[in-house]
């Protein structure tokens, strides 16, 4: 350690006992090993990760896949090849309209379902640790609470508006009031169709025709032209190109327009340690609050942390009155972009982590739709894309995605007697702690603690020993 500024300190709990599920409200059904992380660095926090494991808060967890009663694979999105969805896309301009217009939306399909997240350790920041309790007497935890706003609810990120609308409902049976009889009594303002006006067809058909008349313009144009008045070959008319994540994100407003969006991001308090490094983004690395403000009011706060390899979203809590304009499913997009944004600046960061994919949890599967997208084999850590996971998790709640049946875990530490310990403020390998501590019992704890971190962080991580 020697020459390091920051280290790692844990203290692991095991996962014996059986705790209410969140998800499927079973009581004793959620199982997972617990950590609590007085400090921590972003290179272990990212290894970590790459294992399963997910913080929240100071409180650092992975679940117990083939007991747990709603297996939680992590999962990451491949932010440089993102290309947003339909749905992806109606999101975001729905709240471009907003802004520019002020018009909010008030359907109830368009808002995001609320999830409790108390006594579940789920894929955002608990409020508090809804596990046997954890104490720590040794190190008291110093986190601040990002806000005191009693109306704002803590909420997981919900696509919910992949719903088509009653918009687009096939219209081959509706019948055109020119098609009727003349005498026909005039309508009332506000009810059925004006018979002044021409029968209503679809936008996509509109935009086709006036694409099609364009291209005819065009082509009687270049007939009409002499090669001497145009020296240039025509070229094939080109398709326009769709729009890309950050042209929806970045959109400029006109200076009248209804409302203001800003953001703002700087470092909070979490167990991971603030780092710069001369081949990293410009930020930093560590935890970030992002505020939303609307007007210059804070409508949303999210949480998240970047890592060597990764932007990892944490949690996002928005104002309820702002429920329809779908901001979990915005932040996400945002934050994809945030993500490009950063590997411009640090080429190894391009990835985005959701947290936990939930395939047994129905509304927990809309993390499959940021594509490309892979889950994290439970046995032999290995990334698999999600189109060949899907097929195993439709058969069985727990799955092994790496196909070799030869294939382990590359990195589990192989001799428990290397993994480094923290006793009585010094750092030592476990071999040597033992032999000071004659008859210690722990060697089995301390052996499942290193399978589950791994070879790397067990050697780096100081595992506090009273």
């Amino acid at each position: 350690m020697a020459g390091n500024k920051s280290c790692t300190i844990v203290e692991y709990f095991g996962g014996d006992d059986g705790y209410r599920c969140g998800y499927c409200k079973n009581e004793k059904g959620n199982f997972s090993h617990g950590m609590w992380s007085h400090t921590m660095t972003v290179q272990d926090y990212q290894d970590l990760i790459d294992r399963g494991w997910r913080r929240s808060g100071k409180y650092v967890y992975k679940p117990i896949m083939n007991k747990t009663c709603c297996p939680q694979y992590t999962i990451r999105c491949h932010a440089l090849k993102f290309q947003p969805s339909k749905s992806n896309k109606k999101i975001m301009k729905k709240l471009s309209k907003f802004i520019s217009k002020g018009e909010l939306p008030t359907g109830q399909d368009d808002a995001e379902p609320m999830d409790s997240v108390c006594g579940e350790a789920g894929p955002r920041e608990l409020s508090k640790v809804c596990h046997a309790e954890v104490k720590c007497a040794a190190v008291t935890d110093i986190q601040k609470e990002v806000a005191e706003c009693p109306a704002i609810t803590e909420v997981e990120k919900e696509a919910a508006d992949a719903a088509p609308t009653g918009s687009e409902t096939s219209r081959k049976d509706q019948v055109s009031v020119l098609d009727g009889p003349t005498t026909a009594t005039p309508t009332k303002q506000g009810i059925g169709a004006d018979p002044s006006r021409p029968p209503c067809r679809k936008a996509k058909d509109l935009r086709k025709e006036r694409r099609l008349q364009k291209d005819q313009m065009r082509q009687q144009h270049t007939d009409g032209v002499s090669s001497i008045d145009s020296p240039t070959p025509s070229t094939p008319t080109q398709t326009s190109q769709p729009k890309t994540l950050e042209d929806f994100i970045y959109e400029s407003f006109p200076d009248n327009s209804s409302h203001c969006l800003e953001f703002r991001r700087f470092l909070c308090d979490s167990p991971l340690e603030a780092e710069y490094s001369p081949d990293g983004p410009e930020v930093g690395y560590g935890s970030f609050h992002q505020q939303y403000l609307l007007d210059g009011r804070i409508v949303a706060v999210g949480v998240i942390d970047i890592l060597p390899t990764c932007v990892s979203s944490v949690y996002l809590y928005y104002h309820p009155d702002f429920a329809s304009l779908s901001l979990g499913s915005y932040s996400a997009l945002r934050e994809i972009a945030f993500t490009r944004q950063l590997q411009k600046q640090s080429p190894k960061l391009c990835y985005y982590y959701l947290g936990f994919y939930i395939h047994s949890c129905p509304k927990m599967r809309y993390k499959g739709q940021y594509r490309p997208s892979d889950l994290l084999c439970p046995e032999t850590y290995a990334w698999v894309s999600i189109e060949r996971c899907l097929p195993q998790l439709e058969n069985s709640r727990y799955a092994r995605f790496n196909q070799d049946p030869d294939a382990g875990d590359a990195r589990v530490l192989k001799d428990v007697g290397r993994a480094l310990v923290l006793y009585r403020r010094a750092a030592m390998p476990y071999a040597a702690y033992s032999r000071k501590r004659k008859g210690s019992s722990d060697e089995t704890e301390v052996q499942q603690y290193a399978g589950l971190v791994g070879q790397d962080c067990a050697e780096r991580i100081l595992l506090y020993r009273a």
